[in-house]
């Protein structure tokens, strides 16, 4: 008893926690009764992944039923508060260890006496962790944990219920721990089981493991019940309505972190797309403008800060259905796909349903589609195409046309003055032959037969040819 109330035995606790916690700490004084004690708080610094920890409102009571087997039991332990500081990001460094005293200055245990401690169960009222991740920092607070031994030494479970947890993924919101249970064996430490909450009604699920050693973690699981609204900027969030849910695998081995998963979104629809708009000009329907989804999913991945979505799908049977990949840096946009339509939506428009879209599987009619441009400003090249081939379509029949007009002006006109027509119709379609292909690239001609811009009239002839 004389040596548990001994500074000593203050700094052999202090040196064993900083052991198994591979930091440098000591409690500060000890207060006795009988075998349970108290102390205000341990304070300790380190160079590894751990770089700061402070414990406040210690009681513990020390048990001496493993004195035989050289340990000194720790038992009934508990922590008003745990605030932790880790460094994952900077590369492990050799640990410092506890300068030593003089020997002379506190007094020897008896041989005889443990020279090792063993907790065995401890419970935190609140614990703040603040990390360092390689993609930034990440803050969790005011999580209730119990920790009990768990089989081997060193060994031991732990069980985490309450808090917030803020990781460093832009436009996440603090995630609410509602139960996390942990293992911790040999430096690893496994979650065998992870629920929290997020925005309204979303949930995340989720295991995984963190091998301190190596520097390597994974982990995965799903996340639901997340509406569009919440997850996209406010001006998507008009065009994208559901709910998503998604598998994710977040892993960092020996290269970069990545995640990957497959993200669908139920009870779809879409509205206001600029691409979905032009159709259903094009096509004098409204039926494009909002689409009823019976198909919206892709797998993604994403890797130093760029999004990729492949074997992306959005359909709305029978109407329209959009099949490709989609590269996001930054605000960038990057895409490539095909865009199927029902057979006759775009009849109107000459030349939209033989030279741009051809036949193809589900009973539809096929393009390519390229998207560029930015999230706010997306751009696309269909429409481009469409004018293009309406506008050769067009020009295809003038000559035709011309015949037809001549031939008119011809029986409505003096001999006399209808020669002197002849000649400049004759060389307007001569005109129009010689020029077919600079026309065709003419996209403003056809744009006045779309409903925009109306082309300018033709010049009269010279005064000399009137």
């Amino acid at each position: 008893m004389i040596y548990l109330r001994s500074d000593s035995f203050r700094k052999f606790l202090s040196a064993e926690v900083s052991r198994a916690t591979k930091v440098r700490g000591e409690f500060s004084v000890f207060k006795w009764d009988g075998l349970a004690v108290e102390t205000d708080s341990f304070v300790a610094e380190g160079d590894g992944l751990i770089t700061g920890l402070r414990a406040e409102g210690l009681h513990t009571e020390v048990g001496m039923g493993g004195i035989w087997r050289g340990i000194w039991e720790i038992r009934e332990s508990s922590l008003q508060r745990l605030e932790l500081t880790v460094d994952v990001a900077k590369p492990q460094e050799k640990l410092a260890t506890l300068p030593r005293k003089d020997a002379k200055a506190t007094p020897r245990k008896p041989a005889w006496l443990p020279s090792k401690a063993e907790m065995q169960g401890l419970e935190i009222t609140s614990v703040s962790l603040n990390a360092q991740l390689p993609t930034g920092p990440a803050m969790a607070h005011g999580m209730m944990v119990k920790v009990q031994p768990s089989g081997p030494k060193d060994a031991y479970r732990a069980d985490v219920c309450g808090g917030t947890l803020q990781l460093p993924i832009k436009n996440l919101p603090a995630l609410e721990l509602q139960h996390v249970q942990l293992r911790y064996q040999d430096r690893q430490l496994f979650i065998t089981e992870a629920k929290m909450g997020l925005w309204e009604k979303g949930s995340i699920e989720a295991t995984g493991e963190w091998d301190m050693k190596l520097r390597q973690y994974s982990l995965e699981g799903t996340a639901s019940g997340i509406s569009c609204e919440e997850v996209l900027s406010k001006d998507w969030s008009k065009r994208l309505q559901g709910d998503l849910h998604t598998t994710f695998i977040l892993e960092q081995g020996a290269g970069e972190a990545t995640a990957r998963g497959k993200l669908t979104v139920e009870n779809a629809t879409l509205t206001a797309l600029p691409i979905l708009d032009a159709l259903a000009a094009y096509a004098d329907t409204r039926r494009f403008r909002i689409l009823a989804l019976n198909e919206a999913h892709t797998q993604w991945l994403w890797k130093k800060g760029e999004l990729t979505l492949t074997d992306l799908v959005i359909s709305s049977e029978g109407l329209v259905r959009l099949e490709g990949q989609l590269t996001l840096r930054g605000e960038a946009l990057d895409g490539t796909f095909r865009l199927g339509l029902a057979p006759g939506t775009l009849a109107t428009i000459p030349g939209a349903e033989t030279d741009v879209f051809t036949p193809g599987e589900r009973g539809l009619r096929w393009a390519p589609l390229r998207i560029t441009g930015t999230l706010q400003h997306p751009k696309e090249d269909l429409t481009d195409r469409l004018i293009a081939a309406a506008g050769l379509r067009i020009f295809e029949q003038i000559p035709e046309t011309g015949e037809k007009v001549i031939k008119f002006t011809r029986s409505i006109l003096p001999e006399a003055q209808s020669k002197v027509v002849d000649r400049a119709l004759e060389k307007g379609v001569e005109f129009l032959e010689e020029n077919r292909d600079v026309i065709r690239e003419a996209s403003g001609i056809l744009g006045g037969l779309l409903g925009g811009k109306k082309p300018a009239p033709m010049a009269p002839p010279p005064a000399e040819e009137r």
